[in-house]
């Protein structure tokens, strides 16, 4: 493997250049759900579906990018996954129904999967452990500018042109990402790459697919059999997947780096956490639209507020985290976020904006501070063979609690809703993914006290 590269600032800017056109697109679709809605003949609460599916072909695919990685090259499958999500956001641009919306999100979400989980790698092997916090704070600091640019860019596609340009503008980012990569990006591959688990792959891409649309489906009013089938089969998969992982050397998801207390933490408490994540995104802008009847650039305009608090944080993160350590900061971030996003179950038409702008402000700050430790606390014990494998299995986990947070909010929608109150679904929702991530609190305790020195 070649040695390890000097300046890793230079590696996190490209790698965030990726993650900016990821996190750009998803921010951008959730303002326009309602548009689309209106479009394609659906319920706004039906599209969740579009968004799990990505999602699920980010957990699907995510687990065979470390090995791919070492393979072929960490520069040849990063930009050869660039070129597979323009070409998945140019389906979406053309897609005339859910289904055909549903099948090119999954596209997308293979360009997604081998994207940002093999960019994270490449910055991984490249930065000394004591940098390690500070090299992911450069990682996602551009990237935030998605979060913050999508919103309101959203908001304005959606008032003023047709919502297909929200994948269209994909594209220039997209080949500006591909040519810097090819440039800079550098291409480390393992000498005697192991075996790639073929097998495996298969039983856990199913075991996750099924899982997470039978959670999905849940939501809706569907024949309980189906649910169950999906669910079932999911079930009987995983445990499938397990035995075979215990009776080889190398599986693609090797679940035993959950006993190394640092990484297994992490992944527990970050995925309860990640629940409230994936959830925010999908209810806020419906509850915006639909609930208050704000426009969607007035939607789009609010929604920035998260992501710039976030941003805020990023620079002062590595100090916080210095100066109190793992267990401390990620508890307070934990207990401060969950009242913040909780809270939004309150909102109603006649709270300020300003107001309303201040909660997510502070939820957003918090929220960064809590992923920036997990994501650093996760890989400081891990050794330099393991980490593409952690990677991967990091990134998995990752996906997999975003798309359930997507899945619990639209079934509170939807078992909550009440023709005589147009609040109480929104309200059972954001309290119930508030909760949620409020129980890492009891995981983030459990870090060692000098967890990550």
């Amino acid at each position: 493997m070649p040695d390890r590269p000097r300046n890793y600032r230079i590696i996190a800017l490209v790698v965030a250049f990726a993650l900016f056109m990821q996190q750009l697109d998803a921010t951008v679709l959730t303002i326009a759900l309602p548009a689309m809605a209106r479009d394609l003949g659906v319920t706004a609460s039906s599209l969740s579906l579009a968004l799990t599916a990505y999602l699920v072909s980010l957990a699907v695919f995510i687990p065979a990018s470390g090995g791919l990685a070492d393979r072929f090259g960490s520069r040849t499958i990063f930009c050869g996954a660039i070129a597979v999500f323009m070409a998945g956001s140019i389906a979406c641009a053309q897609s005339t129904s859910l289904v055909m919306l549903v099948a090119a999100r999954f596209i997308q979400g293979l360009g997604g999967a081998m994207m940002v989980p093999v960019g994270r790698l490449v910055l991984l092997r490249s930065v000394a452990r004591q940098d390690l916090v500070a090299a992911l704070s450069w990682l996602v600091m551009p990237a935030l500018v998605g979060p913050i640019v999508g919103p309101p860019v959203g908001g304005l596609i959606v008032t003023y042109l047709d919502w297909r340009w929200i994948f269209y503008i994909n594209i220039p980012i997209g080949v500006v990402g591909l040519v810097l990569s090819l440039m800079l990006i550098p291409q480390l591959k393992d000498d005697e790459p192991g075996r790639f688990d073929g097998k495996g792959f298969i039983l856990s891409g199913m075991a996750l697919g099924c899982l997470i649309f039978g959670f999905e489906l849940a939501s809706r009013p569907l024949p309980v059999p189906a649910i169950v089938l999906l669910l079932g089969s999911g079930g009987a998969l995983t445990f499938a997947y397990l035995r075979h992982a215990r009776r080889i050397s190398d599986p693609i998801l090797d679940l035993s780096l959950l006993r190394i207390p640092t990484f297994g933490l992490s992944v527990a408490a970050g995925n309860l956490a990640r629940i409230t994540q994936g959830a925010q995104p999908f209810l806020l802008p419906l509850l915006f639209q639909i609930g208050l009847g704000l426009s969607a650039a007035t939607t789009g305009t609010i929604m920035m507020a998260s992501a710039v608090g976030a941003l805020a944080m990023k620079p002062i993160a590595p100090a916080i985290i210095r100066r109190f350590g793992y267990r401390d900061s990620l508890t307070l971030a934990t207990l401060t976020a969950s009242i913040g996003y909780a809270s939004c179950a309150f909102f109603r038409p006649d709270w300020p904006l300003a107001a309303i702008v201040a909660i997510l402000v502070a939820s957003g700050f918090c929220m960064s501070l809590l992923f920036t430790g997990y994501n650093a606390v996760a890989f400081v014990d891990i050794e330099p063979v393991q980490m593409s494998v952690a990677t991967s299995l990091y990134g998995t986990f990752q996906q997999l609690s975003l798309s359930l947070g997507i899945c619990v909010a639209a079934a509170a929608l939807e078992l909550g809703a009440r023709p005589s109150d147009p609040y109480a679904g929104f309200m059972i929702a954001f309290l119930l993914v508030g909760a949620i991530s409020a129980a890492a609190t009891i995981l983030n305790r459990r870090f060692a006290a000098d967890a990550g020195t």
